[in-house]
């Protein structure tokens, strides 16, 4: 086996410099396009191949200068009010992740809110390449600001936070939903229940591209057609907006619960509590007396007594996080051509809300 093509034969065979050949290697925006490509499909013509161990030196140094001296991100959202993402559910955990994952990377995380007074996508822009500023996490847009962000995407690295403003392509980070309700479901199986019913408002299902409900009814293929209980669309969200907090709940009627659990009989209740236990409380309905209970969104602070699913959503932006950090390490600026989706699982937690059924003789 020959020698191992270094950099430096790929710059004498060029004609150039070998720092130049190295940042056309990165794909290091301060290089023509047509050099960077250049010298890359020379390199690979030459069989040059990068060393693992040199690279992992470079990145460990490159790790210890950003120590020293923090690089400035921004944190990108657009919610009805600057703040109003942290009284949503997960939200404020989303940028927690971020953010102290970024200090432990050597990175600084800023806030940018899109609802500023006369602010534009351009002018955003602008300020992000003014204050030097080359990387963008996307998060926390509510439904009606589901826009195409109008950005010059070849000035920045950018990955998303769940699955909004959806026209706008970029790698993104996001709870498992589908995973979640599987496990919610199989685990209501194992503690001896088969009408299992869920309320799921249709709102918080778009948000997560119909992943909720698909997972509750993909899960449903595992029982008898007597006992697959249709999902409730739960009827609330009325003037929660105007609060500025998109998954605020309102009080509202409950006789379509009422009538929903009177047609179908479930034995165990599956749903974010927040949506149900007015509801229920207004009906009288005792939990685990009356009717089991899974949670599929326990926050911090939850009863212990509910049994249900945590979500990691610190994990989602701890990911989010080093997911940026790589494309920056690496240059890979612009919209990528194949969006890629990485999902965090939610892990289970027992509670006295599902007491296991004993079998009968």
């Amino acid at each position: 086996m020959g020698d191992r093509v270094t950099m430096a034969d790929i710059a004498r065979q060029a004609g150039v410099h070998t720092t130049t050949v190295s940042l056309a290697l990165r794909n290091h925006p301060s290089l023509p396009a047509s050099t960077r490509e250049r010298l890359r499909t020379l390199a690979e013509k030459m069989g040059y191949r990068p060393d693992p161990a040199m690279r992992a030196l470079i990145s460990y140094r490159q790790g210890k200068q950003r120590r020293r001296v923090q690089s400035r991100l921004a944190y990108l959202t657009h919610w009805n009010s600057r703040w109003g993402w942290k009284e949503a559910v997960g939200h404020d955990q989303f940028h927690q992740g971020a953010s102290t994952r970024a200090d432990q990377l050597g990175y600084e995380l800023e806030h940018f809110w899109l609802g500023e007074a006369g602010m534009t996508h351009k002018r955003l822009g602008d300020i992000l390449a003014a204050r030097g500023i080359s990387g963008v996490i996307v998060a926390s847009h509510v439904e009606e600001n589901d826009i195409p962000l109008g950005f010059d995407w070849s000035k920045f690295c950018a990955v998303k936070i769940d699955f909004f403003p959806v026209a706008t392509e970029l790698h993104n980070v996001t709870n498992d939903q589908r995973a979640i309700m599987h496990l919610a479901v199989q685990r209501a199986l194992a503690a001896g229940y088969r009408r299992i019913g869920a309320v799921i408002p249709s709102w918080w299902d778009r948000g997560a591209r119909l992943a909720w409900s698909a997972g509750f009814l993909a899960s449903q293929q595992f029982l008898p057609p007597a006992d697959r209980i249709p999902l409730l669309d739960y009827p609330e969200k009325h003037a929660a907006r105007l609060h500025g907090n998109a998954h605020s709940v309102q009080k509202f009627d409950p006789s379509p619960v009422a009538r929903w659990l009177e047609r179908h009989r479930p034995e165990v209740l599956i749903s974010y509590l927040p949506f149900v236990k007015a509801a229920l409380d207004q009906l009288g309905v005792s939990v685990p007396r009356d009717l089991a209970y899974v949670d599929v969104f326990l926050e911090p602070g939850t009863d212990p007594r509910v049994a249900g699913v945590r979500q990691n959503c610190i994990r989602v932006g701890e990911l989010a996080m080093e997911i940026l950090a790589g494309q920056l390490q690496q240059n890979v600026f612009g919209l990528p051509p194949m969006p890629t989706t990485t999902m965090v699982e939610g892990t289970w937690r027992d509670g006295e809300s599902l007491p296991r059924r004993v079998a009968a003789n």
